[in-house]
C-alpha cells in the first residue's frame, strides 16, 4: 500500500493563507520540486487544483518567474493529478475526478502499487486527517507571524498524536517538521 503524505506551508501562528505573504525562494523550491518527483500523483482538493493549475500549468504564453522556479513548474506540470471536488464537471492538465464516497476513493488510490501519494490545501486534508488516512504530515514552518488567515485542522473531530521522525532546518530559516500518527509508528 502506497503511504498518503501531506505537505504545507504555515507560519508560526498557524496561518496557511497563500496570500500570508511566505516568500518563495529557490532553496524551498528545489526541496517542493523533490517532494513531487518522487510521488506517484498528487491528491488535490478543487481549490488547490485550481490554485495549482493558474500558478503552474504550462501555457503557450510565457510566464515571468525566476529562472530556478522552472524545475518545480516542470515536475508540478507533469505530475498525475487526482482531483476530489463535487462541483467540477471535468478536468485535464494531467488530472482525473475523483468522485463517490471519499474513504473508499483514496483507498483504492492507496492500495495501488507505487512510492506514494501528496496531497495538499486545507479542507481536503481535513476530511483526510478525520478518516485516519493521511500517513504522514509535513509543516514548512516559516519565520513570520500575519495575525489573521485560516489555519489548520479547524473542525478536526479528535486529537491527532504524532511523532516527529524528521526535521530540516533551510537558510531562509524556515524549517520543515515531518511527523507519522502514533498508531502508525515503525517498530
Amino acid at each position: 500500500m502506497r503511504p498518503l503524505r501531506y505537505s504545507i506551508n504555515v507560519t508560526l501562528d498557524g496561518c496557511v493563507d497563500h496570500l500570508a505573504g511566505i516568500a518563495p525562494d529557490e532553496e524551498l523550491h528545489q526541496y517542493s520540486t523533490e517532494i513531487i518527483a518522487r510521488a506517484d500523483a498528487l491528491l488535490f482538493g478543487r481549490v488547490i487544483y485550481e490554485m495549482m493549475e493558474e500558478a503552474w500549468r504550462a501555457s503557450a504564453q510565457p510566464v515571468e518567474r525566476p529562472d530556478w522556479m522552472e524545475p518545480f513548474a516542470r515536475t508540478i506540470d507533469a505530475a498525475k493529478k487526482y482531483v476530489v471536488s463535487s462541483k467540477l464537471e471535468s478536468v485535464d492538465w494531467n488530472a482525473e475526478l475523483v468522485r463517490g464516497d471519499l474513504r473508499e476513493a483514496v483507498l483504492r488510490l492507496k492500495d495501488q502499487p507505487g512510492k506514494g501519494l501528496y496531497t495538499g490545501g486545507v479542507r481536503l486534508p481535513l476530511a483526510l486527517a478525520s478518516m485516519g488516512l493521511i500517513d504522514e504530515y509535513e509543516f514548512v514552518v516559516h519565520p513570520r507571524i500575519v495575525g489573521h488567515g485560516p489555519t489548520l485542522f479547524a473542525g478536526l473531530p479528535e486529537h491527532l498524536d504524532l511523532t516527529l521522525v524528521d526535521r530540516r532546518e533551510f537558510t531562509s530559516g524556515a524549517v520543515s517538521l515531518r511527523y507519522v500518527p502514533k498508531t502508525a509508528q515503525r517498530a
